[in-house]
């Protein structure tokens, strides 16, 4: 998943503060990989407190990483790759992303018990994969970028599902939309991501999130924002992701359950967006210092 920062460019971000609406009980950790120039935290944690991101090198390459209940960092990128970002982790530890090759296309990977699978859509020019769910479907997007926009080149992307069992392609697009990339395939087979529906291929403005479910799609929508991005789930089917703030001009992360939107931000954070959730509701994202610094986070309840 090409997460909000990378979206919207981390220097488009102004400086006001963000305001929270919930209560401060819970506990916030930031993250930073060692050494790294900036840090993400993209998806995660599985039960097991397991949380994958990417972190940037001090030549500016982008690297995979995992991080552990424990503390423990583990850098990885797939073979030829020149830039890696994760986008997930599931219960079995099977991680699911994208990588960029020396000839700026962009594919899909797996990785599972340190072996690289790569999977790409079939006849398109870029793919990335987001998520596995325990049954072995496959979330993710392809795009008509060969390096799916990551090299600033225009991009249009399409959701789809792959099978586990034949390997089957679903491609697939919310009602209006342009563009959609599905973020993450939870248990029950409903998907979540993010569509857009403007021509000129952007979601600086107008992207809304998406859940589909059954051949249903629901439009998730924080209330009072033209912009969400949805960007997460869990098996109770509990999304997370980021909304554009309209009155004070900011980015905050928001927690949707049980058709309750609740807003949050990392303390003191001039950005903040969620990106991934587990069974315990311990949400994983980004945020921006007030310095202009992108850290990972760890949300526990």
């Amino acid at each position: 998943m090409k997460d909000l920062l990378r979206v919207l460019g981390i220097l488009t971000i102004g400086v006001a503060l963000a305001t929270s609406s919930i209560a401060w009980a819970q506990t916030y950790t930031s993250i930073d990989y060692p050494g790294a120039q900036l840090t993400v935290l993209a998806g995660g944690p599985n039960p097991q407190g397991t949380s994958v991101g990417y972190w940037q090198d001090a030549s500016g390459v982008f690297h995979g990483f995992s991080l552990t209940a424990g503390g423990v960092f583990t850098s990885f990128d797939p073979p030829g790759s020149i830039y890696t970002v994760p986008n997930g982790i599931n219960p079995e530890g099977v991680i699911a992303g994208g990588y960029i090759d020396a000839s700026f296309v962009s594919h899909g990977f797996m990785l599972s018990e340190g072996t690289y699978t790569t999977v790409d859509y079939p006849g398109a020019p870029g793919s990335i994969l987001t998520s596995m769910n325990p049954s072995g479907e496959i979330s993710g997007f392809y795009c008509s970028d060969p390096a799916c926009g990551e090299t600033g080149g225009m991009d249009q992307d399409h959701s789809f599902v792959l099978s586990k069992k034949g390997g089957v392609f679903t491609t697939f697009d919310p009602p209006g939309a342009t563009s959609s990339e599905a973020a993450v395939v939870i248990p029950s087979g409903a998907v979540v991501g993010v569509y857009d529906t403007l021509a000129e291929a952007t979601c600086d403005t107008v992207c809304q999130g998406y859940m589909l479910f059954d051949g249903r799609y629901t439009t998730i929508t924080y209330p009072g924002s033209q912009f969400t991005f949805a960007t997460g789930a869990n098996a109770e089917g509990k999304i997370v992701g980021a909304y554009y703030d309209p009155v004070f001009g900011v980015y905050h992360a928001f927690l949707f359950s049980s058709g309750v939107y609740t807003s949050f931000d990392f303390p003191g954070a001039i950005f903040t967006e969620a990106s991934g959730i587990n069974p315990a509701n311990v949400i994983v994202g980004a945020y921006v210092d007030s310095a202009g610094n992108e850290h990972g986070y760890i949300r526990t309840p």
